[in-house]
């Protein structure tokens, strides 16, 4: 940002910057500029968004000036913004996020919801409170269940060492003890205890549902292949899971599970093959298909 204003004394304030920073963004990001531009001067001044108005106002130091160009310049290339940032909300908690998971998504946070339900469900018929997330990534599955339902005990599986550090890095960062929430590595359910198989009261995932082939965003082309793509129609992960997940169930016991938009009569069909009951298709907030969920008879 060479053409950023400065003050008489050679000092700029972080307003200033911001001003500079949306002007940069604009050509690739038009609406959104002057919102990005703000999270990241946020980001690199270390004023928390409602101390910005009366922290903007206060000289920028060399170091979070160089914090920021470096933001810039890589989101300027393309990086989405919540890898840009470090971190990125996700049901009131604020989780470290970067290119070795998936970007936690809105979507994701109403998953959460159809586990909480069904978690309360299996409760209110004295059903255990065990709950298995496979594919964590982040961990945001597993740590929304664990923090919103202290009496939980959660199991969060994932097959990529780098996304295994995330994840117990964000249960660290969110206060959670390893008798609540423990993050083993795997994958789906081989690294789990044995001895659990047919006792959990949720098994849940979002695995990966994109056909190979199918068109990416510029967010989804910066995340993790592994985490994205499932053979020529995008069910080849969920198909794995529905051929196993009836065995680790207790009785009455609900899979949930992320889908593509299109993929719900398929998967419904999947699940059906695979002898669960109390099949349903839930749609998220735009009204799309987005959640499986499929329980073993009680």
């Amino acid at each position: 940002m060479s053409d950023r204003p400065a003050n008489g004394d050679g000092t700029i304030t972080w307003a200033e910057l911001a001003a500079a920073a949306e002007l940069s963004l604009a050509p690739l990001l038009v609406e959104a500029a002057g919102r990005e531009a703000r999270w990241m001067c946020e980001e690199a001044s270390g004023f928390a968004a409602g101390d910005w108005l009366l922290g903007s106002a206060q000289p920028a130091t060399q170091r979070g000036v160089a914090h920021l160009d470096a933001m810039l310049d890589r989101r300027l290339a393309g990086e989405p913004l919540q890898y840009v940032l470090g971190h990125w909300p996700f049901r009131g908690l604020d989780l470290a996020v970067d290119s070795r998971a998936l970007i936690p998504r809105p979507e994701t946070e109403g998953l959460v919801d159809v586990v909480l339900s069904e978690l309360d469900r299996v409760a209110r018929v004295g059903g255990p409170q065990l709950v298995a997330d496979l594919g964590t990534g982040t961990g945001a599955i597993a740590i929304a269940v664990a923090t919103e339902r202290p009496d939980a005990l959660v199991w969060a599986v994932e097959r990529s060492p780098g996304a295994v550090s995330l994840a117990r890095a964000n249960v660290a960062g969110a206060g959670l003890v390893g008798a609540r929430l423990r993050v083993v590595q795997g994958s789906w359910f081989e690294p789990l205890d044995p001895g659990l198989a047919g006792g959990f009261a949720v098994v849940v995932s979002n695995p990966p549902y994109v056909a190979v082939g199918d068109p990416v965003d510029e967010v989804t082309g910066w995340e993790p292949p592994e985490a994205l793509w499932s053979g020529i129609d995008g069910l080849d992960a969920i198909g794995e899971l529905l051929a196993e997940v009836g065995d680790w169930l207790c009785p009455g016991g609900a899979f949930v599970c992320e889908l593509g938009a299109e993929q719900g009569a398929a998967a419904l069909a999947l699940a059906e093959r695979s002898g669960l009951i109390d099949l349903a298709v839930l749609a998220d907030l735009s009204g799309r298909d987005r959640v499986l969920r499929a329980c073993r008879p009680a």
